[in-house]
């Protein structure tokens, strides 16, 4: 019914909106696991949803996917509108956080308008963390990419690499070895790390790396393979448009 009043203003209505597509997945949830008959706390139709536990003894508030913990990051973004979760982004964050689990990075690839790097910022958000998108291009060298892999160590945000293999293959290669360097010192949990050029770089642990494809386009290399083998795919097919259509409706007051 308040979706209905013409009287919210623009920044309600998305917080609105927001909550209800947020809320309708939690009771589709719900319904899915009673009708599964679902008891078991560690039955993996629930390890596998996005959990979250306010934990007394580290007074924060920790986000489960499956065996993976998140701390969120309490990064302000702004009322942001969120995506309807269907049945394959609940695989991709799954996927997702198992890289991020194994101190790897996330690749998900498909043809163009399947929501991979929506859904990477996505989950981003529900960690409240803030996702950092860049646009890739063969005018792209390793010093360059080499300062954002810096950057983002250093901020602990996460680094979203659009259309990655439009890079040209030599800088690709070195950037396989920029990209290790960092995931090492965060495997060997390190404070500072020395970066591939020499330099000296502070780290914040909770730093990701995902690149997104778009495979058999003109002009896009085949990735590396000491780049793949730091990098977890996930294929992203055709969207659940129903389901989509169905909660986007239901968030703006239908019925």
């Amino acid at each position: 019914v308040i979706t209905t009043r013409d009287s919210l203003t623009k920044i309600q209505r998305t917080n609105l909106e927001t909550c209800i597509t947020v809320h309708v997945h939690q009771r589709d949830t719900s319904d899915d696991l009673v009708k599964k008959k679902i008891k078991d706390p560690n039955d993996f139709e629930w390890l596998k949803q996005c959990r979250m536990y306010w934990r007394e003894e580290k007074d924060t508030v920790i986000i489960s996917i499956c065996d993976v913990d998140f701390e969120y990051s309490f990064e302000y973004l702004g009322v942001k509108e969120r995506l309807v979760i269907t049945p394959l982004t609940d695989i991709c964050y799954v996927t997702l956080s198992q890289a991020l689990g194994m101190f790897l990075g996330g690749a998900p690839a498909g043809p163009a308008g399947t929501g991979k790097t929506e859904t990477t910022k996505d989950l981003g958000n529900t960690l409240g963390k803030y996702v950092v998108v860049f646009n890739c291009s063969d005018q792209m060298d390793y010093k360059g990419m080499g300062k954002i892999y810096r950057g983002l160590a250093q901020s602990g945000l996460w680094g979203c690499f659009d259309e990655f293999n439009r890079i040209n293959l030599d800088v690709l290669s070195v950037c396989a070895q920029q990209v290790f360097c960092v995931l090492a010192a965060i495997r060997e949990r390190k404070s500072t790390f020395v970066f591939t050029d020499g330099s000296v770089v502070s780290l914040d642990p909770r730093v990701g790396f995902f690149i997104t494809m778009n495979p058999g386009y003109a002009g896009r290399q085949e990735l590396p393979e000491n780049l793949k083998s730091l990098f977890r795919g996930v294929t992203m097919m055709l969207p659940n448009r129903q389901i989509i259509k169905k909660v986007k409706m239901a968030a703006c007051g239908y019925q």
